[in-house]
């Protein structure tokens, strides 16, 4: 197909942002170019990228995935991850790739939503897959076993993504810059997770944001491909043609091995993560100079030491997964909090809340729009009264408490939302407290952040109990195993017999979180050793 230059100049040709065609491009430019590097010393170099995508898209497309359709994947960060999700993209799908440590009411939550047929995953999910509603789905593509679970729906093992030639057939048509590229789904705070739908431009005007790299960058991937942070450098550097380092998940005392593997020159550390790496002993690969530069969220006042002890650049952002980086930073801020300053191509303003412009320096609610169309999501997926709600006024509501200084910097004061955000990963105080109401002692729970030693926050469940019934936490915890992914099960429990309410019969988590770990009756199940671990 050749490629349709759109009217509008700021939109650019399907070959320059449309992942199909754009990997094509690339791969017939430099075919010998090294796109990923994997853990264990496998690269892939463009043209392997693209043979890997189209055999993967012919075995997609021979169990029926269709152009507009969605695909379910739930696999840790590697090859097949990235191919799957490739594929499905290079035959016009739409790829949703969701956390595979998704348990109960959130599994379900996102099958049903999603209205997808196929769910590639691996075996560990199958059991969960089967214990709950299944939506739409008729088939499971089961990773990581040759003995395939047994299921009411079609199981096939991931040899059949292998088994239908070299190639599929090409999309009945021209797939756009503007049509939806992948939905991520994000923490709920007042209902349910909800799906935002990213378009092909939507993706590519984030990474241009990130305006220090060029194609001779290579981007650590040590952020999920479920998070907007995992696709994102993916799509970048296909754009830039550089490369990308993809590796499972972030891990402290292999980090400084993993960058002198990989040569990576580039990556995203969030909060604890530089703690953590400021905490390690030296070692010698922290010394060979190949990471560059960094985004550090948020910039906090361990930045000087990192750059004296490291010697990368350092800058500073603010994303969501629903906008496209609209805040970034000059080279090496030095002012902790602040996020940097409004990109070009977006506006910002900060409200109170009635949508009314506060002054420099005061705090109110950050809203944001763009110049550009489909430069932000066009909506939640099948829910049209999120999405009008966020979109009020025509501006994005961001949920998130901001100030600006009189030279223009934004800094990030709160969240509106009650999300709460644990080493990294978002997560839905509504869908901790759906969990938590599903045992038959609790009445009533609330689900808040509490400061914790080592990280961002940690959850705490605050509960009242059914009259006459006895809770133990040790029990609770087992409870939630089967219904929560393991990074949303709470650290602490603290049971009262009534919880703080509003007038209006609302719990007031303010009055929760003020007090946190100072009560006496806070049990916490690292002091019981009660451990939660991954899978």
């Amino acid at each position: 197909m050749t490629s349709t230059a759109p009217a509008d100049p700021r939109i650019p040709a399907r070959d320059d942002c449309v992942l199909g065609p754009l990997l094509e491009k690339r791969a017939a430019a430099h075919p010998d170019r090294i796109y990923a590097v994997f853990e264990g010393g496998l690269e892939w170099s463009y043209a392997r990228t693209l043979e890997e995508t189209r055999r993967t898209a012919a075995g997609l497309q021979a169990l029926g995935l269709k152009a507009g359709q969605t695909l379910l994947i739930a696999l840790p960060n590697g090859p097949d991850a990235l191919r799957v999700w490739f594929a499905a993209n290079y035959l016009g799908a739409i790829a949703v790739n969701v956390n595979p440590a998704y348990r109960g009411a959130l599994l379900q939550r996102v099958i049903e939503n999603s209205q997808a047929r196929i769910f590639v995953a691996e075996s560990e999910l199958i059991q969960h897959i089967n214990a709950v509603e299944r939506g739409d789905l008729e088939t499971l593509v089961v990773f990581g076993t040759d003995q395939l679970p047994g299921s009411e729906l079609a199981v096939v093992g991931s040899a059949a993504l292998d088994a239908a030639g070299s190639a599929p057939t090409p999309p009945e048509r021209e797939i756009l810059p503007f049509e939806t590229q992948c939905i991520i789904y994000t923490s709920g705070t007042t209902g349910p997770s909800k799906g935002v739908m990213c378009s092909y431009l939507h993706i590519q005007t984030a990474g241009k944001a990130v305006y220090f790299l060029t194609g001779e960058d290579r981007y650590l991937v040590n952020l999920p491909v479920y998070h907007v942070a995992g696709i994102l450098p993916c799509m970048l550097m296909l754009w830039l043609g550089g490369s990308v380092a993809v590796i499972e998940r972030f891990r402290t005392g292999a980090f400084w091995q993993v960058i002198a593997e990989t040569k990576a020159t580039f990556a995203i550390l969030l909060g604890v993560m530089t703690r953590y790496l400021l905490s390690q002993p030296e070692c010698p690969e922290e010394k060979l100079g190949h990471l560059r530069h960094i985004i550090q969220q948020p910039l906090d006042e361990d930045g000087k030491a990192l750059r004296q002890r490291f010697g990368f650049d350092i800058y500073t952002s603010f994303n969501m997964t629903e906008v496209s980086l609209p805040i970034v930073s000059g080279r090496n801020p030095v002012v902790a909090g602040m996020c940097g300053r409004a990109r070009d191509g977006v506006e910002l303003r900060i409200v109170d809340e009635w949508d009314c412009e506060v002054a420099d320096g005061e705090t109110g609610e950050l809203i944001i729009r763009t110049d550009q169309p489909w430069a932000m999501t066009h909506g939640y997926f099948r829910d049209a009264e999120a999405t009008a709600r966020s979109w009020r006024n025509g501006w994005f509501h961001t949920g998130d408490v901001f100030r600006k200084d009189d030279d223009g910097n934004y800094y990030f004061v709160d969240r509106l939302k009650d999300t709460i955000r644990r080493r990294g990963e978002n997560i839905s105080s509504f869908e901790v407290e759906t969990a938590l109401m599903a045992h038959p002692a609790v009445r009533e729970a609330a689900a808040v952040a509490v400061d914790s030693e080592i990280s961002e926050s940690e959850v705490m469940a605050v509960l009242s109990l059914v009259d006459g019934a006895t809770l133990d936490p040790v029990d609770l915890i087992a409870f939630l195993r089967p219904r929560l992914a393991y990074f949303m099960i709470p650290r602490f429990v603290r049971v009262l017999d009534q919880l703080p309410k509003t007038p209006t019969g609302k719990i007031e988590k303010h009055v929760l979180r003020s007090t946190g770990l100072s009560a006496g009756d806070v049990w916490d199940r690292d002091t019981a050793d009660v451990k939660v671990r991954r899978g």
